[in-house]
């Protein structure tokens, strides 16, 4: 079977920047929703009429990947407003309580820096302001069904930054410390 707009792909992948530093692999194919929410939409294009056993090679630059770094979305904010065990790349669901309150409220935010007395908060994607090349495998490819369709992802959307539902600036949804990939 040939990926169409509206099937449900397995992938892995190797995401390295244009100086060809690895930035993420996914070595065990995952599941993806063509059609919905699970991709970039230049990763879904380059995907079309492809099959299992394929591989597909591109470059995304920031405009067709995770934005430009957009320092509008950086927040200076006090230190008491966190827990105490606080580590840079700690992320939250939107800022605490107290915080900015213009800060958007639905857009994961990760700890950039601590100071004693703040900590600067970061809502761009990790790999915002970077062209990447990335070279996915298709493992595998199935007619979606139509409860995956009506959700608009199989819940593996590594690529929204938005809490809520998508947004024109996406990534992977974690919120814990340590190294953060795309999956």
């Amino acid at each position: 079977m040939k990926i169409n707009q509206q099937c449900v792909v397995a992938l892995t992948w190797t995401l390295k920047d244009t100086l060809g530093e690895e930035l993420d692999v996914l070595d065990e194919p995952v599941e993806f929703l063509l059609g919905g929410h699970d991709l970039l939409a230049k990763i879904e294009e380059a995907l079309l009429n492809h099959k299992a056993g394929d591989t597909v090679e591109l470059q995304l630059e920031p405009n067709d990947a995770f934005g430009d770094y957009d320092d509008r979305l950086l927040f200076l904010e006090p230190r008491h407003l966190f827990p105490a065990e606080l580590e840079e790349g700690m992320g939250f669901e939107g800022l605490p309580p107290g915080g900015n309150a213009n800060a958007p409220k639905d857009r994961l935010y990760f700890v950039s820096d601590i100071y004693p007395d703040h900590v600067v908060m970061d809502g761009n994607h990790p790999l915002a302001g970077i062209a990447l090349r990335i070279r996915l495998k298709v493992h595998a490819v199935r007619e979606a069904e139509e409860s995956e369709i009506g959700k608009g992802s199989l819940g593996t959307g590594f690529f929204r930054m938005q809490v809520d539902g998508p947004d024109e600036l996406q990534g992977p949804g974690l919120t814990e410390p340590g190294p953060h990939t795309l999956h």
